[in-house]
């Protein structure tokens, strides 16, 4: 059994590699002509910059690439560009929601917006789709972009995924919410396979509002299973979705929204996520995780756009849709309820 596994696998590799080479060969005109363009910046590049993602396209690697390219695209010193100003430079393309196209290349989103912070995924379509499409926020929006990598074949064929997720309502009255700490698990009792399926590896959830001179805060950080692990810089690190908002009680809109992703180390990670968010405060050894801002809003933002991205942004998470909604998605409680049953 084990053997066919392996022989299956690496059939698909080998499939894959090949695939990959066809690919490069057949656009081997495309990548030169690429190569001459960017010797005009000083950048002396090989076909090793170059590789063919199949839920991408074929990509430039190279550190820096989207600033060198065009030093007139502001990066602000959160790491966040404005869209409207990437708009005057790019296009949008429908329905690629995440790059925004030149006659020359298109540029990309952040990585970490991908599935399982993974580079060569697909995006998690829905946060993406509606950042893409929203016309309705009054309010200047930034967003994070992939600075060291390009895709070069701007007409080449799309790869498409659908997410089923939706956002969830929440009530609208925010300055009725009381003050205080939300943790929130999958339930109890669940094997970690079906954490893995149903929860997308989500270990837990934690919220917290406090009120300050009529500003109400938010924070929210979302903790995956040891499972999901990232490298960086040659350290392993466990990525974190983190939320924080602002919510003018007097004006009843929120003025500030904005998403990041923090990265612990190992023992960071483990003593962190079985605390809340007022650790830092409890405890005398203090956590600084880094961080990497993802996006953010200023302005006018109202609060089912608050909900919206908060939902999408944590995509997959029924944790999420419990806060706002006090229940699981229904198709999930249907199946979770009938594993239980069976397990008595």
């Amino acid at each position: 059994m084990v053997d066919k596994f392996n022989e299956r696998y690496n059939s698909y590799l080998k499939k894959k590699a090949d695939e990959e080479r066809r690919v490069m060969l057949d656009n081997s005109e495309l990548i030169n002509n690429f190569i001459k363009y960017c010797s005009t910046f000083g950048l002396n590049l090989t076909k090793d910059n170059f590789k063919f993602i199949e839920t991408i396209g074929i990509v430039l690697c190279y550190p820096n690439i989207v600033q060198i390219l065009r030093p007139d695209i502001p990066i602000d010193k959160e790491g966040l560009t404005d869209f409207n100003t990437l708009l005057q430079h790019f296009k949008k393309r429908p329905p690629k929601e995440g790059n925004l196209y030149s006659n020359d290349f298109a540029i990309m989103i952040h990585p970490y917006f991908r599935r399982g912070f993974n580079e060569n995924n697909n995006f998690a379509p829905r946060f993406v789709e509606i950042f893409w499409d929203d016309k309705m926020t009054e309010a200047d929006k930034y967003i994070a972009i992939d600075r060291n990598r390009i895709r070069i074949d701007v007409n080449g064929p799309m790869w498409f995924e659908r997410d089923t997720w939706y956002g969830p309502r929440f009530n609208k009255e925010i300055e009725k919410i009381e003050d205080g700490l939300v943790h929130l698990r999958p339930t109890s009792g669940l094997k970690d396979s079906y954490i893995t399926f149903f929860f997308n590896d989500v270990y837990s959830l934690d919220i917290k509002w406090v009120t300050q001179n009529n500003i109400k805060k938010f924070q929210s950080e979302e903790f995956k299973t040891e499972r999901l692990t990232i490298e960086k810089g040659g350290e392993i690190y466990y990525p974190s979705r983190y939320i924080h908002a602002e919510y003018d009680i007097d004006k009843k809109y929120f003025r500030h929204f904005d998403g990041a992703v923090h990265l612990y180390s190992h023992d960071e990670y483990f003593k962190r996520r079985d605390s809340d968010l007022n650790y830092n405060f409890k405890s005398e050894r203090k956590i600084k995780a880094s961080s990497e801002k993802l996006f953010k809003f200023n302005g006018r933002i109202k609060v089912e756009t608050f909900v919206e991205y908060s939902s999408h942004f944590m995509t997959g998470n029924p944790l999420v849709h419990e806060y706002f909604e006090g229940k699981y998605p229904d198709f999930i409680s249907e199946k979770l309820n009938l594993l239980l049953e069976k397990s008595k």
